[in-house]
C-alpha cells in the first residue's frame, strides 16, 4: 500500500511562485515585444514611392534646394535611376553648400548595398571638399541622416537634415 503525505492544508494548498520565476515570464515577454518592434521599425513600407515621395518632396525648401533628378544621380553618384522604384534627388543650389536630400526605392534588396556604399563614397570625398574651407559643411556631412527602411533609402545633409528625416519616416 502506497502512503500519501499531505500537509496540514491538505489538498487546497495552491502552487505559489517565486519573483524569479516571475521574472522569468516577464523577461520573455519583454524580449518578444523588443523582437516585434524591430521587426516593425526595421521593415520597409508597403507604400509606394510616390506616397513616400509626395510628403518629403513637399516639405523641401526649394529656396536653396534643386531638383537634380536622374542625371544628377548619374553625375554625383554613379547610379542609374533606371535601375530602381523611384528616385528623388535635391541638391544645393549654392557650391559651398553641401545640403541634399535623396530618397531611392529600390527594386530589390540586394541594391541596398551598393547604394549605401556609392553615398558613403560620395559623403567622404564632399567631407574632404569642404574640411579646409567650409568646416560648418563637413560637420552636416558628419551629422548625415541615413535611414535604411526596407526598400526605401534615405539621405538627408543639411542645416534641415533631423526635419526630412522626420518626415521621410512618418511617409513610411
Amino acid at each position: 500500500m502506497v502512503e500519501q503525505y499531505t500537509t496540514k492544508q491538505g489538498l487546497k494548498e495552491g502552487r505559489h511562485y517565486s519573483v524569479s520565476e516571475i521574472m522569468k515570464y516577464v523577461i520573455v515577454v519583454a524580449i518578444i515585444l523588443y523582437i516585434a518592434f524591430l521587426l516593425n521599425f526595421s521593415s520597409g513600407s508597403s507604400k509606394s514611392f510616390e506616397e513616400v515621395r509626395k510628403p518629403v518632396e513637399a516639405a523641401i525648401d526649394t529656396k536653396t534646394l534643386q531638383d537634380a533628378g536622374e542625371q544628377g544621380l548619374k553625375r554625383f553618384y554613379s547610379l542609374n535611376a533606371a535601375d530602381y522604384d523611384g528616385v528623388l534627388f535635391y541638391e544645393s543650389k549654392f557650391n559651398l553648400s553641401a545640403a541634399e536630400v535623396l530618397l531611392i526605392k529600390v527594386k530589390d534588396e540586394d541594391q541596398v548595398d551598393s547604394v549605401v556604399e556609392a553615398i558613403n563614397k560620395k559623403q567622404e570625398s564632399r567631407k574632404n571638399d569642404f574640411e579646409g574651407y567650409a568646416p560648418q559643411q563637413a560637420k552636416y556631412l558628419e551629422e548625415a541622416q541615413v535611414s535604411i527602411r526596407g526598400k526605401f533609402i534615405f539621405l538627408s545633409v543639411g542645416e534641415n537634415a533631423d526635419k526630412y528625416k522626420e518626415i521621410f519616416s512618418k511617409s513610411l
